[in-house]
């Protein structure tokens, strides 16, 4: 059994693996898009400093303040200096088009590479991506 870290909040539970390949401070900002994509922080909100995320997820302040530089970096947040880090204007169309670059291209790259492997047709897979997005669309 692996031991997650949960954060649990009005909106969302977050699970955080810490035996996860993935870099906690990566699996924080990955969360903090998701909360920007979901529209829970909006332009010039401000977000949770590294101690508020630190005191959420039992974790090393060093370690968020790392998901959030990174944030900064990618230009989705901004600071204001003394006050904290606020959601950058258009941060959610960025990360929308970042999302839609980077893991809808791949799952597409992977989705055609198994077609291939089993010989479906095109024409076939499509069929399968329209009957699923009809189910997903209905729920």
């Amino acid at each position: 059994m692996t031991n997650l870290l949960i954060y649990i909040s009005e909106v969302t539970i977050v699970k955080l693996d810490p035996t996860s390949t993935k870099p906690i401070y990566l699996q924080i900002a990955e969360w903090l898009e998701n909360e920007i994509l979901q529209g829970h922080f909006q332009e010039d909100d401000k977000v949770h400093s590294q101690y508020t995320l630190a005191e959420m997820f039992q974790i090393n302040p060093a370690t968020a303040a790392k998901g959030l530089t990174a944030l900064g970096e990618a230009g989705i947040l901004y600071d204001r200096r003394g006050l904290g880090k606020f959601v950058q204007a258009g941060a959610r169309e960025k990360l929308k088009e970042k999302r839609k670059k980077v893991v809808m291209e791949t799952l597409i790259e992977q989705l055609i590479k198994e077609a291939n492997y089993l010989n479906i047709d095109k024409k076939e897979v499509l069929n399968m991506i329209e009957s699923i997005y009809r189910q997903e669309g209905e729920q």
